[in-house]
C-alpha cells in the first residue's frame, strides 16, 4: 500500500473497537491522526500511543462539536486529507417497542453525523484539490436484521449518502467510499447471547467473525493513493454473510 506520510486523517469513534484499529493502521502508514471520540479520555489514551496524534472530544451529532473538530485539526496540522466516519451506535428493540427518541438518536449519530462531518471537511479538501472520505456502513444496511430497524435504516442511508457524495464531489478531487463490515470481534459482541451468536456464525460461509485487523486495511486502501480509482464503492467485508 502507498504510504500516507504527510497526510492528516480524522477518525471519529476512534477510542475503541473498529475505530481504534483504523486509527492505528493509518498511523502505521505514516498519517498524522486526529483521534476523535465522545470519550475524550479514551481518545487521549490512544493519541498518546500514536506518534504525532492529537485527541479531540466530539459528539458527531452536534454541529458545533463537528465544527470544533475540524477547526482543531486545521489548527494542529493545517490540512485534512482523510476523514473516516466511524462513530456509531445501535439500539436493539422490536419495531413496536422502538421509541421515536431511540430512532432519532441512532439516525442522528449514525447518519446525520456522517453528513455533518463530511460537509465540514469539503471546503478544506476542495481547496487542496484532493481528499478521501471513508464511511463505515454495515452489512446490515445491505441485508437488514430484525429488531434493528433504526440501525439498518441508518446504515443503508450511509451507503446511499456515500454514492451521492461520490458523484457530487468527484469534480473537486474528493473520493467518497464506504466499508460494510459483517460481525467484528469487538466488545459490542459481548452482549450477544450464545444461541444468537451460534446462529450468526452458521450463516457466515467463513464460519467466524472478523478481526478488527481485517477491516482496518480496507479503510487504509480507500484512504490512500493505492485506492485512487475507488469512489462510490460500498466494500462488503463480511466473510460471505452478504454476497
Amino acid at each position: 500500500m502507498t504510504s500516507l506520510d504527510s497526510r492528516v486523517a480524522i477518525v471519529t469513534g476512534a477510542a475503541r473497537g473498529i475505530g481504534r484499529g483504523i486509527a492505528r493502521a493509518l498511523a502505521a502508514e505514516g498519517a498524522s491522526v486526529v483521534v476523535a471520540d465522545r470519550d475524550l479520555p479514551g481518545a487521549e489514551s490512544l493519541a498518546e500511543e500514536l506518534d504525532g496524534a492529537v485527541a479531540v472530544g466530539v459528539d458527531v451529532s452536534v454541529e458545533e462539536d463537528v465544527r470544533g473538530l475540524v477547526d482543531a485539526t486545521l489548527a494542529a496540522f493545517g490540512r485534512v486529507d482523510v476523514l473516516v466516519n466511524n462513530a456509531g451506535i445501535a439500539s436493539a428493540a422490536p419495531l413496536g417497542e422502538t421509541t421515536l427518541d431511540e430512532w432519532n438518536h441512532v439516525l442522528a449519530v449514525d447518519l446525520t453525523g456522517v453528513f455533518l462531518c463530511s460537509r465540514a471537511v469539503v471546503a478544506t479538501m476542495a481547496g487542496q484539490g484532493a481528499g478521501s472520505i471513508v464511511n463505515l456502513g454495515s452489512q446490515l444496511g445491505l441485508r437488514g436484521a430484525p429488531n434493528l430497524a433504526a440501525y439498518c435504516a441508518a446504515k443503508a442511508g450511509v451507503h446511499g449518502l456515500t454514492k451521492a457524495l461520490a458523484r457530487e464531489l468527484a469534480p473537486l478531487g474528493i473520493r467518497v467510499n464506504a466499508v460494510a463490515p459483517g460481525p467484528v470481534d469487538t466488545p459490542i459482541l459481548d452482549d450477544v447471547d450464545e444461541a444468537t451468536m451460534a446462529g450468526i456464525l452458521a450463516e457466515i460461509p467463513l464460519g467466524r467473525v472478523a478481526r478488527v485487523e481485517e477491516i482496518a486495511p480496507v479503510v487504509v486502501l480507500l484512504a490512500g493513493d493505492s485506492g485512487a480509482y475507488f469512489t462510490g464503492s460500498v466494500v462488503n467485508v463480511s466473510g460471505g454473510h452478504v454476497m
